[in-house]
């Protein structure tokens, strides 16, 4: 989807973006695959991407199962708590080059584009209406840091017409990236705990949405649905733009 260079938005007093701003005007905008002027991804490069045909459970991603529900074995665990997870894309080298510049070299404008990812995905997926749409909330320290919630732009560029909550989920404390952590066990311990909720209330008997990058074992996914799940939430999916 390629992205009208009005579009750009103007830098704040803020030096990070100011800085960021002059390296956009020595390096000028162009696409992260064919190196087109005036937009971060043509529609042709946008193209490129494969959307996944066959979703895997989500927390062990062996099993494919239908529609990124978890499968039998794992929703036996005690720790289960998601009911689906939802990948939009093949995780391939150029979808990770365009994840990491959306999110570590702070390319907002590319949002619109991978949302659309996540829109396709959604159209192929055997999905029930959500009542509520959350986006994976970022601890403060990191919103300071990038200046936006990657996955909050993602879940505003879907404009599904359904209700965006951004905040009630809340994360509690800081903790290492997940990517980072490549233990299964340590994944789980990085996150306790690390989530909750501003109203408990507004959750009860709602089927949610929840909106994220990207996923591996679906542990952040888990551990907001067990948070969702304990205030009442009917039922919790997952959607992600690519498997690490």
């Amino acid at each position: 989807m390629s992205i009208d260079a009005k579009n750009r938005k103007k830098p704040t007093n803020n030096f990070r973006y100011f800085s960021l701003y002059c390296l956009d005007v020595i390096f000028p905008k162009r696409c992260l695959g064919c190196k087109k002027f005036d937009t971060w991804l043509c529609d042709k490069c946008h193209a490129r991407f494969g959307l996944v045909v066959e979703q895997r459970c989500p927390l062990c991603t062996n099993v494919i199962t239908p529609s990124g529900i978890t499968c039998l074995k794992c929703k036996h665990k005690s720790n289960t708590f998601i009911d689906g997870v939802f990948v939009a894309s093949y995780q391939d080298i150029f979808l990770k080059k365009v994840i990491h510049a959306y999110k570590y070299r702070f390319i907002k404008e590319l949002s619109a584009p991978l949302a659309l990812l996540l829109a396709q995905s959604l159209q192929n997926a055997h999905l029930k209406v959500p009542d509520l749409i959350m986006p994976v909330p970022l601890h403060d320290r990191r919103m300071r840091w990038r200046g936006f919630n990657q996955s909050q732009l993602l879940a505003q560029e879907l404009d599904l017409q359904i209700p965006l909550v951004c905040d009630n989920l809340k994360r509690l404390k800081f903790t290492a990236a997940q990517v980072k952590v490549k233990n299964r066990q340590k994944r789980l311990k990085n996150l306790e705990g690390v989530f909750g909720l501003n109203d408990s209330k507004a959750i009860a008997g709602k089927k949610i949405l929840l909106i994220d990058d990207i996923t591996t074992t679906s542990t952040t996914f888990n551990e907001c649905a067990r948070v969702l799940k304990k205030a009442g939430a009917l039922k919790v999916t997952g959607l992600a733009l690519a498997r690490e």
